[in-house]
């Protein structure tokens, strides 16, 4: 008998014999499916439901309309935008200029906050006359790799355009690619995901970047603030949705080849073809195209190529296909359109074109043909904003933006007074600002016959395990679960950490989502399964914490109608602790005692949930246990003078007593 039947068989006869009780059995069928083709369907399932939902359910403008205030809210916090930063002194400083016959360039940067570079050419017409107001284009770069010279230069043609036929351009530098390198690739191959936990995203630098450059642009005395385009391809065209849905001052977008909708980026895996900048952390589990529409009624271009393998046909025409249907809720169907260019991921003449005729026909009420861009090359060197490495600002925070960009809680200890109400409104945020995704009530553990053999999930296609380690008659009138880390395999813990526990009456392990027989392959880069998650609304690790909630709830049914109830306890290392205790957190009553062995000190080292970092951190978390679990910290980490913050909690909540470290 392996493993999987002990849990079946062996824990049924055990706790009805220690507690009188009649316990439905876990059904673990002795062959499971592979832990890539579950979390396949998992996901490519939870991508679908999530379309179905449309634009957040509106079919009428006043619904719309009533919806787009929260749904505003929504999708800055998504960014790390919410509440929005300070906007402090641009600082912008213009370290050049260079003559091109009828115009002229400017190479400048501006501090989008304190230390916070953005490197930028200026194309405006030479001669601009008194009192003249010209329409302005944001210009947002894709990735172009041109080193020291940043992307911008590979964007100049777009700029030249623009201010040879009226225009005044700003073309930006991303965060990484720029002449000040910062980084892009958090979870795609640098293993960042505490990125997650922070709430951070590099989409939202992009996005503020691109709003304080439409500051500087309405600064400036010959640009009319009340004409402000912006467009960009591949991330310039994530940026450009980004900067459109975020700033009210865009009156005309035009996003190339820069926008997908889930059903293409998780469940035809085309996140991995993308870096972080192109996504925000979907908490509100929104339809992707919700973010676009947020710029709706105004003019709009959708352009893209039928042969781009990262934003594939498939997914361009549900979104347009969207966008009208939304554009139709303002009788307003002429304003949006698209333009499909025959061929790969690149610019091409008919989408040079394409992209600006729109721009004049909408910002300037000019309908005559336009030709395409074709001027002079300039030396990428010619264009620096900073000529040498040495020139380079020492107080740029680039490299480092996603150390303070999102700014983590600064949570303040309850009192006597207040210990009841600070932990409801941490749990309250904990629900809305971090495990959104999880249901209302637990789901009960249950079997499935989507594969040959049967499994218990608590949610389907997302099958997890557990095994009896021990039984005993005369044991503790204790059940014990202990909670494993993804690497971990039970009969290690028996023999190490999970032998503590032996005099336990059941001593059980449970494996969830991604450990043991349902491991998915990780490939760094570019961490599919990890990333595909926070597109739909959680984490690898939310999902574990509802696995053992589930499984908490189903023991609480069966120890409570027992002749002799046993105390449910919850064990864990490290993470997996923690997990046990968000568990314990969210499902309360159905623990007694939780103990934690090693336990992380931050949420940086994991586990990682969205946005916990901006609710609360892990001592803190302890602390909500307080003040009918009994908590015991266990290990050399567990000595840290961090959880000195979870003692005065428990002391705040007058059960000082029931927490112990060792």
């Amino acid at each position: 008998m392996n493993r999987r039947d002990l849990f079946r068989a062996s824990a049924l006869g055990a706790f009805s014999a220690v507690s009188g009780a009649a316990c439905v059995p876990h059904a673990f069928g002795a062959e499971a499916p592979s832990g890539d083709e579950a979390v396949r369907k998992y996901l490519a399932g939870e991508a679908k439901r999530i379309s179905v939902i449309g634009l957040s359910g509106a079919t009428t403008r006043a619904e719309w309309e009533k919806a787009r205030p929260r749904l505003k809210r929504e999708f800055l916090d998504m960014l790390g935008l919410d509440p929005l930063p300070e906007k402090t002194p641009l600082k912008a400083t213009v370290t050049g200029t260079l003559d091109r016959g009828t115009v002229t360039v400017e190479k400048l940067h501006y501090q989008s906050r304190p230390g916070l570079y953005v490197i930028a050419n200026l194309y405006r017409p030479k001669d601009v006359a008194r009192g003249t107001k010209l329409p302005a284009i944001l210009y947002v770069c894709g990735h172009s790799g041109r080193g020291r010279d940043g992307n911008k230069t590979a964007f100049q043609d777009h700029g030249l355009w623009f201010a040879s036929n009226g225009y005044v351009c700003l073309v930006v530098d991303t965060l990484q690619l720029g002449e000040i390198a910062g980084k892009h690739h958090g979870t795609y191959n640098l293993n960042r995901f505490w990125w997650h936990s922070r709430g951070y995203t590099p989409a939202g630098v992009e996005c503020w970047n691109g709003v304080r450059g439409i500051d500087y642009l309405c600064s400036l005395p010959y640009v009319d603030a009340e004409k402000i385009g912006v467009t960009g391809i591949s991330g310039g065209g994530a940026t450009t949705n980004w900067v459109a849905a975020a700033d009210d001052r865009v009156k005309v977008a035009v996003p190339v080849s820069g926008v997908s909708d889930l059903e293409c980026y998780v469940g035809d895996e085309v996140i991995n073809g993308h870096c972080d900048c192109m996504f925000f952390h979907n908490l509100y589990q929104w339809e992707w195209t919700t973010a676009l529409s947020l710029f709706a009624p105004k003019p709009l271009l959708f352009a893209n190529s039928d042969g781009d393998a990262i934003f594939p046909m498939s997914g361009n025409k549900r979104i347009i296909k969207r966008l009208r249907k939304c554009y139709s809720l303002f009788d307003a169907q002429e304003k949006v359109d698209e333009h499909v260019s025959k061929g790969g991921h690149d610019y091409r003449p008919d989408l040079r074109i394409a992209t600006f005729s729109f721009f004049h026909k909408h910002l300037k009420g000019d309908n005559t043909p336009v030709t395409d861009a074709d001027f002079p090359k300039i030396d990428g060197k010619d264009l620096r904003v900073f000529p040498e490495d040495k020139d380079l600002p020492k107080d740029a925070i680039n490299a480092t933006a996603d150390e303070v960009f999102v700014p983590v809680a600064k949570v303040e200890l309850p009192t006597e007074k207040n210990f009841t109400d600070w932990k409801a409104g941490l749990l309250k945020q904990l629900r809305e600002r971090v495990f959104r995704a999880l249901p209302e009530r637990v789901p009960e553990i249950r079997t499935t016959r989507a594969w040959k053999s049967e499994i218990s999930v608590a949610e389907d296609y997302a099958p997890f395990y557990g095994f009896t380690l021990s039984a005993k008659t005369d044991g503790d009138k204790v059940l014990t679960l202990l909670v494993l880390n993804p690497e971990e395999e039970p009969d290690q813990v028996e023999s190490g950490w999970g032998n503590r526990f032996v005099n336990s009456a059941l001593r059980v392990a449970v494996a969830p989502r991604g450990g043991f027989g349902s491991a998915w392959t990780r490939k760094n880069p570019p961490n599919t399964v990890e990333r595909s998650f926070a597109l739909l609304g959680r984490t690898a690790d939310t999902g574990r914490v509802l696995d053992v909630m589930a499984v908490l709830s189903h023991w609480k049914k069966s120890v409570t109608d027992a002749d002799k109830p046993l105390q449910v306890r919850v064990a864990g290392r490290g993470p997996a602790g923690v997990i046990a205790v968000y568990a314990a957190i969210l499902a309360p009553g159905t623990v007694q005692e939780v103990v934690l062995i090693d336990p992380p000190v931050t949420h940086r080292d994991g586990p990682h949930f969205l946005n916990v970092m901006r609710v609360l951190d892990v001592p803190d978390a302890l602390g909500l246990l307080a003040p009918t679990v009994r908590l015991t910290l266990a290990g050399e980490r567990a000595k840290d003078k961090a959880f000195e913050r979870t003692a005065a909690v428990f002391a705040a909540a007058g059960a000082k007593d029931k927490l112990k470290r060792e």
